[in-house]
């Protein structure tokens, strides 16, 4: 009987609530970014949809750690990546101007993928060694206007809800612009849309920001040194996250 009633909820009230949202939103994104308004049009549009679409979802949220935040210092955080809802989450709740680094493909969604490219978001090219630099280049834009950077070291959602291998691309940014990474760790929405599954199922939600690692100090000389400062950010930032994992997630 309360999975009949969710699929009619979610066919008959969540779905068109959803995408009358998201249109409104992905609209007044592109007018406002259009017309000059990128830092205030490029997130708050965006992290109001965020929060709108957890409390439709019926999916309670809790935050740790927003203390740990210097609002007028640029970041990059990273995320351990369970479901969809992990945008929602970080954009909405962390409470701080974010340009997301996204997949290519997602700029081929109608309407909303035009409205993150106005917004500012950085698309990720790794066709080649040079379009790989460029991205660090146009981040580096962005970050000078006083936005952080959100990336998913995984690359992709988790099949089990457990972290899989992290890569390096978040670490060798942050290295590059000499800016702190925060480690984030996200319990429960793993729960509400697995991947590969549609129907959505209410479960509370919980992001804990854990204490920054800064990188404005490292020096590497070389290649050698580079790749092995990276490893230890990964492996410093993986257990920062796991260390926040409920007891499932481990």
């Amino acid at each position: 009987m309360k999975r009949i009633i969710l699929f009619l909820y979610q066919f008959l009230i969540w779905l068109p609530v959803f995408f009358a949202i998201t249109t409104l939103t992905a609209l007044i994104t592109i007018i406002g970014c259009t017309c000059g308004g990128e830092r205030i049009f490029g997130y708050y549009p965006g992290a109001i949809w965020s929060r709108l679409v957890c409390i439709i979802s019926l999916c309670p949220v809790k935050v740790i750690g927003k203390e740990k935040l210097n609002g007028k210092q640029s970041c990059i955080f990273v995320s351990n990546h369970q479901g969809a809802y992990d945008i929602f989450l970080i954009f909405g709740y962390i409470k701080q101007p974010i340009k997301w680094v996204m997949k290519q493909s997602l700029r081929k969604i109608p309407l909303v993928g035009y409205a993150c490219e106005r917004a500012g978001f950085i698309f990720v090219d790794n066709s080649s060694v040079q379009a790989a630099a460029k991205t660090i280049q146009i981040a580096e834009t962005k970050l000078k206007n006083g936005a952080s950077i959100a990336i998913f070291p995984e690359g992709s959602r988790t099949d089990t809800g457990k972290m899989g291998k992290f890569k390096k691309g978040a670490y060798q940014m942050a290295l590059n612009l000499k800016l702190p990474l925060v480690p984030v760790t996200i319990n429960g929405s793993f729960n509400i849309l697995p991947i590969h599954t549609c129907l959505i199922h209410p479960h509370k939600m919980e992001l804990i920001i854990h204490d920054p690692i800064e990188t404005g100090s490292i020096q590497v000389e070389n290649i050698r040194e580079t790749t092995l400062k990276i490893k230890e950010l990964i492996d410093k930032s993986r257990a920062a996250i796991e260390s926040g994992l409920w007891k499932e997630y481990q």
